[in-house]
Parts: C-alpha cells; structure tokens; sequence
C-alpha cells in the first residue's frame, strides 16, 4: 500500500525516549513534512507487534535501546493535499520509555538527532500532538 493516498490509514509507532530534563527529538529526513522535527518512530510492518515496532524503529533512526515501554497515546495524523484529498494518513501509537544509556545518532530516514531540553522545546517548532504526548510520557514515567 502506498504511504501517499493510502486506501486506509497506516498504523505509526512513536517513542518518547526521556531522560532527566529531556527528550530525544528527530529530524525527519523523508515526507512528509521533511525537516520537521518530531519524536522517532515510523510505520508498524505487517507480521510485527506494535512494541516490536517501535523498538526497531528506535534502533534504526537513533541507535538507540530502552528498557520497559509504556503505551502513552495515540495521535491521528493526517494530511490533505491543496484539493482536499487525503494525502497522508497514519494512526500513531505512541510508546513512552526511558533513557538507559548510550549515544543518540541519526539513522534511517531522519537527518539529525537532539536531546532537547523540556523548558527549550519551542524553537523545534514541535507539533501540538507532539507536546501533548510528551507530556503525557513525562507524567506516565515520573521525569
């Protein structure tokens, strides 16, 4: 199935990686809204459980493991091109987990990686879904 005009919505996976005073942010380096940052994760493969998803997508665009994840939200997101059609439409799911160690790297398809502080998140013009989960994770984890 095509990512652009799908015939159904696509199942996406999040993950909230924090650690004291931050969270792990990705740049996206592929559409849609290529340059944008948001928090990692991709599409749920078929034959794959969501947990499975997000883990691997964590891994490819960040180098990055976690411990236990913890299902905090889901986000519609979708996206209508200039006559109103559908262009893109993914169901997220998002997974909240923390930071065990290691070094964040960008991967895959995303161009850059950050550990942006909670009080400095407004200059990486973050969705509005997006602070809604982290807020969700921050409250659901305890950081």
């Amino acid at each position: 199935m095509s990512r652009e005009y799908p015939a159904r919505p696509i199942v996406g996976i999040g993950v909230v990686v924090l650690r004291p005073g931050g969270v792990l942010l990705a740049q996206r380096g592929k559409p849609p809204r290529v340059g944008s940052w948001t928090l990692p994760g991709g599409a749920q493969h078929i034959g794959e459980t969501a947990e499975d998803a997000a883990r691997r997508e964590l891994r490819e665009e960040t180098g990055l493991g976690v411990g236990s994840l913890h299902f905090a939200a889901h986000v519609d997101a979708i996206t209508h091109d200039a006559v109103g059609r559908v262009q893109y439409h993914y169901t997220i799911l998002d997974f909240a987990a923390l930071w065990t160690g290691g070094e964040a790297r960008a991967g895959d398809d995303v161009s850059e990686v950050v550990w942006a502080e909670f009080d400095a998140l407004q200059p990486y013009g973050l969705w509005s879904e997006a602070h809604r989960v982290i807020g969700i994770a921050r409250r659901l984890l305890g950081v």
